[in-house]
């Protein structure tokens, strides 16, 4: 049960909600053919012993596994070594390793359990990710903002579209940051998804807000965090 306020101004969201443990789901439920037939698996961070299973079935079968984490949780940490492609919060990386520079903090993670790309979703300011040798970022776009709930998820189903297309990574942040834009302009979670020709219009068409980062200041992270994992 959830309750969604929002800033008529900003359009900014909190949510205040409950989740009942009777909606626990437990690896017993499983079947291993539901992962083990799919293309990608889109895991969360709730019922950790049970998508640890589902996320072990898709990497021991080839299967990418794309992540949606918030919140550092306990039992968490049994479901990152199989995750390939974590998409968190900007406070996640923080939260994990005590390091509040994003910039470091992506590649310890990446570092520590090998995932393939770890993007964390900066709200307004865009996307960052690291891939284990260069950072990508893409600025968000200048929308008129309504309600910016389910913006996280569109750019999660945007960005494992993105992957099961096989884009380079720059073209997956920019597709998903104009996904979740497009969800911003009205209200509800729902009400702005937009069809795949508007998508690719706001990529076409769209102005970028201000980057958060350049590129030099990029391109030195990288060589510090390269240095780091040498080391």
């Amino acid at each position: 049960m959830s309750f969604i306020l929002i800033d008529t101004s900003s359009g900014e969201r909190t949510i205040v909600w409950r989740r009942d443990p009777r909606l626990t789901v437990s690896p017993a439920f499983l079947q291993r053919a539901w992962i083990t037939s799919a293309r990608l698996l889109h895991v969360d961070g709730h019922d950790p012993a049970t998508t640890s299973v589902a996320a072990s079935w898709a990497r021991a079968s080839g299967i990418p596994v794309v992540a949606d984490l918030d919140h550092v949780t306990p039992g968490m940490l049994r479901l990152l070594p199989f995750v390939d492609f974590p998409v968190t919060s900007k406070e996640f990386p923080v939260d994990a390793t005590g390091e509040k520079n994003l910039l470091k903090a992506l590649p310890q993670l990446q570092r520590k359990y090998g995932f393939r790309t770890i993007c964390a979703t900066l709200g307004i300011n865009g996307a960052l990710a690291w891939d284990g040798s260069r950072f990508w970022y893409a600025p968000s776009f200048k929308i008129r903002v309504v309600d910016t709930t389910g913006a996280g998820d569109l750019f999660h189903a945007a960005f494992s579209y993105g992957i099961l297309h096989a884009w380079d990574l720059q073209r997956i942040l920019d597709f998903a940051c104009a996904a979740a834009g497009l969800n911003c302009e009205t209200l509800g979670a729902r009400g702005g998804i937009g069809a795949l020709p508007k998508v690719k219009e706001l990529l076409r068409k769209g102005i970028h807000n201000r980057a958060l980062f350049s590129k030099a200041q990029l391109d030195r992270a990288a060589v510090d965090a390269l240095h780091k994992k040498r080391g």
